[in-house]
């Protein structure tokens, strides 16, 4: 089972090198927030690279399970992936979506254009080619750039209900039989495990695990309908 894979894949060593780099930087950006369970009022602030890799950058674990998500799904259908990403920040978790398969192609959207510039540089590092970026508010960027069919995607964005409910739906309507949709912090706020309890409502959704970190969300209709879960 892929949730309990703990096989140390070859792009592992050099995804969590640039992690390291990121840590240790002590350049300063401009950071747009567009939302964090607050207000979701846009702030502009001036924080360290290191700062915005120790507090947003997804966990070794989850961002590992994302590399083994996509090359499961991409042996399975043995053809090249759509992956969409909301929320790139400083680009890791995009490395491990896009090192199982150069011919997949990964979309991710990030706000804030001085934080975009230097995940771009963690993919030139890394020889990833296969990762296409759009910046800018992802209110105004997902619905006229999102592809027509999205094998998997990841939700790291605004960590709203209202925003999330909103990306999702979106998406929902390029997810088929397949796809492997993973909502991150579904426990970050009253209103995340609202979100979460809505996706798992939907009409269109047949099963969820809930992995307390992040949910999993499949649309197979051939599964029974139930919700697990399961702790990593």
């Amino acid at each position: 089972m892929i949730v309990y894979d703990d096989n140390a894949y070859y792009a592992f060593a050099p995804i969590e090198q640039q992690r390291q780099r990121l840590l240790s930087c002590r350049d300063v950006v401009s950071q747009t927030d567009y939302g964090t369970g607050g207000s979701g009022a846009p702030a502009d602030v001036r924080r360290r690279v290191s700062d915005i890799a120790r507090t947003h950058l997804e966990k070794p674990k989850i961002a590992q399970l994302l590399f083994r998500t996509v090359n499961y799904l991409t042996e399975q259908q043995q053809r090249p992936l759509n992956i969409v990403e909301l929320g790139t920040s400083l680009g890791i978790t995009t490395a491990y979506l896009a090192s199982p398969d150069e011919q997949n192609s990964v979309l991710t959207y990030e706000g804030a254009p001085e934080v975009a510039k230097i995940a771009a540089g963690v993919w030139k590092s890394l020889v990833l080619t296969n990762i296409r970026q759009i910046t800018g508010n992802i209110d105004d960027t997902l619905a006229p750039s999102c592809p027509k069919q999205v094998d998997i995607a990841y939700l790291d964005a605004n960590h709203t209900c209202e925003a999330t409910l909103r990306y999702f739906r979106q998406l929902l309507s390029a997810a088929q039989p397949h796809s492997i949709y993973i909502v991150d912090d579904i426990h970050h706020s009253p209103g995340m495990e609202q979100a979460w309890k809505t996706i798992q409502a939907m009409e269109k959704v047949t099963s969820t695990l809930d992995l307390y970190h992040v949910g999993v969300v499949l649309f197979n209709p051939h599964l029974m309908r139930k919700h697990y879960k399961l702790r990593i």
